[in-house]
């Protein structure tokens, strides 16, 4: 973890330019869990849950996708869902390779930064609601999604250590 590259946010900002900073300071730091380990390291399971940090970024990678492409922008993704395996995004195929599955999650945080710039903070989502009678707005979705990745660079932070003992912001 000693190549780990995090821009802090800035100390004075708009509010757009601060959450993308925290969001993308987030993201950065995922990233940086995995840094030095090997693919079979990478996708682990850890008992008692199956969890493992390629796990985590394939998961995220579909957060990002589904909160501000398919909810916000209105997209309509439903044909990489499959009802029938919720844990899809969770679990690492034999095709899935690391690199790939880094560069997809990269992907699709460039797509939704770009989203993010693009439209204010008070505009409301165009897709479906998951939140039902909420009319969410871009500035919710952005804050769910920094709750939802440090959660889970929480979780991957433990999981880095238990591997080989690593520990780091």
């Amino acid at each position: 973890m000693d190549r780990c590259q995090r821009t802090d946010p800035p100390p004075a900002a708009t509010e757009m330019e601060m959450v993308l900073a925290f969001l993308d300071r987030q993201r950065d730091t995922l990233i940086c869990k995995l840094d030095g380990l090997d693919d079979a390291q990478l996708q682990r399971q850890h008992v008692p849950s199956d969890l493992t940090l390629l796990g985590i970024v394939k998961h995220l990678t579909d957060c990002e996708r589904s909160w501000f492409r398919e909810v916000f922008a209105g997209e309509d993704l439903a044909h990489l869902w499959d009802p029938a395996d919720p844990d899809r995004y969770w679990r690492i195929e034999a095709d899935d390779t690391s690199a790939g599955l880094i560069a997809d999650y990269r992907a699709e945080c460039g797509i939704a930064n770009q989203i993010v710039q693009d439209h204010s903070l008070d505009d409301t989502a165009q897709g479906g609601n998951p939140v039902p009678g909420q009319e969410l707005t871009l500035r919710w979705i952005v804050l769910h999604l920094i709750e939802e990745t440090a959660r889970h660079v929480g979780h991957a932070d433990l999981i880095r250590e238990s591997i080989d003992g690593q520990t780091g912001e």
